[in-house]
Protein backbone atom coordinates (compact mmCIF):
# COMPACT_ATOMS: atom_id res chain seq x y z
CA UNK A 1 0.00 0.00 0.00
CA UNK A 2 2.68 2.23 0.61
CA UNK A 3 3.93 2.13 -2.83
CA UNK A 4 0.57 2.53 -4.54
CA UNK A 5 0.26 6.31 -2.19
CA UNK A 6 3.74 7.04 -3.61
CA UNK A 7 2.36 6.36 -6.73
CA UNK A 8 -0.54 7.19 -7.21
CA UNK A 9 -1.60 9.64 -4.08
CA UNK A 10 -4.72 8.81 -2.06
CA UNK A 11 -5.85 5.38 -1.48
CA UNK A 12 -9.04 3.99 -1.45
CA UNK A 13 -9.64 0.17 0.19
CA UNK A 14 -12.25 -2.32 -0.24
CA UNK A 15 -12.30 -4.35 2.78
CA UNK A 16 -14.08 -7.39 4.29
CA UNK A 17 -13.30 -7.13 7.44
CA UNK A 18 -10.46 -5.29 9.27
CA UNK A 19 -9.48 -5.49 12.94
CA UNK A 20 -8.02 -2.60 15.04
CA UNK A 21 -4.39 -3.39 13.91
CA UNK A 22 -5.45 -2.88 9.62
CA UNK A 23 -7.34 -0.03 10.59
CA UNK A 24 -4.34 1.80 11.95
CA UNK A 25 -2.46 0.33 9.84
CA UNK A 26 -4.29 1.50 6.66
CA UNK A 27 -4.44 4.90 8.39
CA UNK A 28 -0.74 4.78 8.71
CA UNK A 29 0.10 4.37 4.79
CA UNK A 30 -2.73 7.00 3.88
CA UNK A 31 -5.84 5.05 3.15
CA UNK A 32 -8.53 8.17 3.17
CA UNK A 33 -11.45 6.04 2.18
CA UNK A 34 -12.75 2.83 3.42
CA UNK A 35 -15.83 0.33 1.97
CA UNK A 36 -16.92 -2.53 3.10
CA UNK A 37 -16.97 -5.22 0.37
CA UNK A 38 -20.88 -5.49 1.31
CA UNK A 39 -21.53 -1.88 0.68
CA UNK A 40 -19.17 -1.36 -2.34
CA UNK A 41 -21.94 -0.61 -4.96
CA UNK A 42 -20.76 1.30 -7.64
CA UNK A 43 -22.59 4.39 -6.57
CA UNK A 44 -21.30 4.42 -3.00
CA UNK A 45 -17.58 3.75 -4.70
CA UNK A 46 -17.99 6.43 -6.94
CA UNK A 47 -18.54 8.50 -3.52
CA UNK A 48 -15.70 7.67 -1.78
CA UNK A 49 -13.69 7.72 -4.68
CA UNK A 50 -15.09 11.35 -5.38
CA UNK A 51 -14.65 12.28 -1.87
CA UNK A 52 -10.87 10.88 -1.72
CA UNK A 53 -10.09 13.06 -5.09
CA UNK A 54 -10.51 16.58 -3.16
CA UNK A 55 -8.79 15.40 0.01
CA UNK A 56 -11.90 14.50 1.90
CA UNK A 57 -11.34 11.03 4.23
CA UNK A 58 -14.60 8.90 3.60
CA UNK A 59 -14.98 6.05 6.54
CA UNK A 60 -18.10 4.21 7.89
CA UNK A 61 -18.86 5.65 11.43
CA UNK A 62 -18.23 2.71 13.34
CA UNK A 63 -14.59 2.06 12.18
CA UNK A 64 -14.06 5.68 12.26
CA UNK A 65 -15.30 5.76 16.03
CA UNK A 66 -12.82 2.18 16.37
CA UNK A 67 -9.81 4.28 14.72
CA UNK A 68 -10.48 7.35 17.52
CA UNK A 69 -10.65 5.14 19.87
CA UNK A 70 -7.03 3.96 18.95
CA UNK A 71 -5.34 7.22 18.34
CA UNK A 72 -6.89 8.25 22.12
CA UNK A 73 -5.27 5.20 23.78
CA UNK A 74 -2.03 5.95 21.83
CA UNK A 75 -2.09 9.45 23.41
CA UNK A 76 -3.13 8.41 26.57
CA UNK A 77 -0.56 5.37 26.91
CA UNK A 78 2.75 6.29 24.38
CA UNK A 79 2.74 9.87 23.83
CA UNK A 80 1.44 11.44 26.95
CA UNK A 81 3.55 10.09 29.69
CA UNK A 82 6.40 11.45 27.41
CA UNK A 83 5.28 14.88 26.99
CA UNK A 84 4.22 14.41 23.12
CA UNK A 85 1.65 15.33 21.27
CA UNK A 86 0.17 14.19 18.00
CA UNK A 87 1.19 17.71 16.46
CA UNK A 88 4.49 16.37 17.42
CA UNK A 89 5.23 19.77 19.97
CA UNK A 90 5.68 18.42 23.07
CA UNK A 91 4.54 21.10 26.31
CA UNK A 92 7.46 22.91 27.00
CA UNK A 93 7.64 23.71 22.76
CA UNK A 94 4.10 24.53 22.74
CA UNK A 95 4.77 27.50 25.52
CA UNK A 96 7.86 28.48 23.70
CA UNK A 97 5.43 29.46 20.62
CA UNK A 98 3.06 30.75 22.59
CA UNK A 99 5.24 32.74 23.92
CA UNK A 100 6.79 34.01 20.26
CA UNK A 101 3.47 34.48 18.95
CA UNK A 102 2.46 37.04 21.63
CA UNK A 103 5.75 39.02 20.56
CA UNK A 104 7.95 37.95 23.17
CA UNK A 105 12.08 37.80 22.46
CA UNK A 106 14.65 35.04 23.14
CA UNK A 107 15.44 36.99 26.14
CA UNK A 108 12.33 37.42 27.41
CA UNK A 109 10.89 34.06 26.94
CA UNK A 110 14.12 32.58 28.76
CA UNK A 111 13.02 34.70 31.80
CA UNK A 112 9.89 34.26 31.96
CA UNK A 113 10.19 30.23 31.93
CA UNK A 114 13.33 30.40 33.78
CA UNK A 115 15.29 28.65 31.32
CA UNK A 116 18.63 29.86 29.67
CA UNK A 117 18.71 31.99 26.17
CA UNK A 118 20.51 29.02 24.65
CA UNK A 119 17.76 26.48 26.09
CA UNK A 120 15.15 28.68 24.10
CA UNK A 121 17.15 28.77 21.23
CA UNK A 122 17.67 24.93 21.34
CA UNK A 123 13.86 24.36 21.82
CA UNK A 124 13.55 26.28 18.56
CA UNK A 125 15.84 24.64 16.60
CA UNK A 126 14.74 21.36 17.49
CA UNK A 127 11.27 22.29 16.48
CA UNK A 128 12.62 23.88 12.86
CA UNK A 129 14.48 21.23 12.18
CA UNK A 130 12.21 18.17 13.20
CA UNK A 131 9.70 19.93 11.59
CA UNK A 132 11.61 20.84 8.59
CA UNK A 133 10.43 24.77 8.92
CA UNK A 134 12.24 27.84 8.03
CA UNK A 135 12.07 29.95 11.18
CA UNK A 136 10.43 30.98 14.22
CA UNK A 137 7.88 32.95 12.56
CA UNK A 138 7.24 29.68 10.59
CA UNK A 139 7.05 27.14 13.33
CA UNK A 140 4.37 29.77 14.57
CA UNK A 141 2.18 29.25 11.73
CA UNK A 142 2.68 25.59 11.25
CA UNK A 143 1.60 25.15 14.67
CA UNK A 144 -1.56 27.45 14.82
CA UNK A 145 -2.11 25.70 11.52
CA UNK A 146 -2.21 22.67 12.88
CA UNK A 147 -4.87 23.39 15.62
CA UNK A 148 -2.80 24.62 18.47
CA UNK A 149 -5.53 25.85 20.24
CA UNK A 150 -3.06 26.33 23.20
CA UNK A 151 -1.06 29.25 21.03
CA UNK A 152 -4.07 31.31 21.60
CA UNK A 153 -4.29 31.74 24.82
CA UNK A 154 -6.93 29.34 24.71
CA UNK A 155 -8.60 28.11 27.98
CA UNK A 156 -6.31 30.41 29.99
CA UNK A 157 -7.65 32.42 32.81
CA UNK A 158 -7.90 35.66 33.60
CA UNK A 159 -5.10 37.89 32.23
CA UNK A 160 -4.45 35.69 29.67
CA UNK A 161 -3.42 37.18 25.72
CA UNK A 162 -6.12 37.71 23.38
CA UNK A 163 -6.68 35.22 20.65
CA UNK A 164 -4.43 35.09 17.36
CA UNK A 165 -5.80 34.29 14.41
CA UNK A 166 -3.89 32.97 11.78
CA UNK A 167 -4.19 36.18 9.66
CA UNK A 168 -3.10 38.30 12.28
CA UNK A 169 0.38 36.68 12.91
CA UNK A 170 0.66 36.46 9.46
CA UNK A 171 0.11 40.07 8.46
CA UNK A 172 0.07 42.29 11.35
CA UNK A 173 2.48 41.06 14.51
CA UNK A 174 6.47 40.62 14.19
CA UNK A 175 7.91 37.78 15.30
CA UNK A 176 11.57 38.44 17.33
Amino acid sequence: MRTLRQRHGRLVLVVGDLDDGDLVAAAEVGVVGLVRRGEATPERLVRVIRAAAVGEAAVPPDLLGRLLDQVGQLQRQVLSPRGLRFSGLAEREIEVLRRIAEGMSTAEIASELSYSQRTIKNVLHDITTRLQLRNRSHAVAYALRQGRSELTGGGAGAGAPAPLSWNRVVTGWSCR
